[in-house]
């Protein structure tokens, strides 16, 4: 959603409460219908402001979220490089080396001419996926395979800390964990978003159809040629 259009959803609520100033101090406006009445027009001001103000803040627990994700995952390809290379010098079965170092191309995105790729890092099952499975989910998930693969290697007891198999384990479920916080921002900043949707722009009830609806009813009353009617037809709302 691009900054204008945000901009535009701020903008309509700003000029409802400018119209609401407006409307204050004319003294024939008196409408029947209960939602153009100012009471219920300042309290739609006030659900409105809310919704935007909201929209904001989830927005920004969402970009936290993004930004830790990344700043947890940049480390990733270069761990599991330096895992492989533990595990280089250790004499493995062949077998069980080429499915690590399978798994860590799937990692590091890199694709073997071979369309069996995938199949060999998982133990020969068959696999149809494409072998670049390079989304955060996928990435954490063919880390941990790795992990369990190293679990099974006796031998593997680097004495470098962060690649210990306790630490590696504690980092999977970071990368785990941010990838489900941003899941969550995501779902809740979407859900804001609609909420601030129906309260601006609902066919009835929204901040656009009720200030198209106010400035009808001050023209109903003061004519189209009133200073009145002037003064609020300027204020403009636009639709989404």
């Amino acid at each position: 959603m691009s900054k204008q259009y945000e901009t535009g959803h701020a903008k309509n609520v700003a000029n409802l409460e400018m119209l609401i100033e407006q409307i204050t101090t004319f003294t024939s406006y008196n409408p029947s219908i209960d939602n153009l009445k100012i009471p219920a027009v300042t309290t739609l001001y006030n659900t409105a402001l809310a919704s935007i103000n909201s929209v904001t803040d989830k927005k920004i627990a969402n970009k936290n979220a993004i930004h830790t994700r990344q700043d947890l995952y940049i480390k990733l390809k270069g761990t599991s490089t330096r895992i492989i290379n533990q595990l280089d010098i250790l004499n493995l079965n062949e077998g069980v080396f080429e499915q690590a170092k399978s798994l860590n191309r799937l990692i590091q995105g890199k694709s073997k001419s071979n369309k069996n790729e995938q199949q060999k890092a998982e133990g020969g099952q068959e696999n149809s996926k494409s072998t670049s499975r390079q989304s955060f989910t996928q990435l954490a998930e063919n880390f941990s395979r790795l992990l369990q693969l190293i679990e099974t290697i006796t031998t593997y007891n680097p004495n470098i800390d962060d690649l210990k198999l306790a630490n590696l384990t504690t980092y999977q479920t970071e990368l785990v964990n941010v990838t489900q916080t941003v899941n969550q921002t995501d779902a809740e900043l979407d859900t804001e978003i609609i909420e601030r949707n129906n309260i601006l722009y609902d066919d009835t009830t929204g901040v656009y159809e009720i200030g198209q609806n106010i400035k009808k009813y001050v023209k109903s009353v003061y004519g189209a040629t009133s200073p009145e009617y002037a003064n609020v037809s300027r204020i403009k709302f636009t639709d989404q």
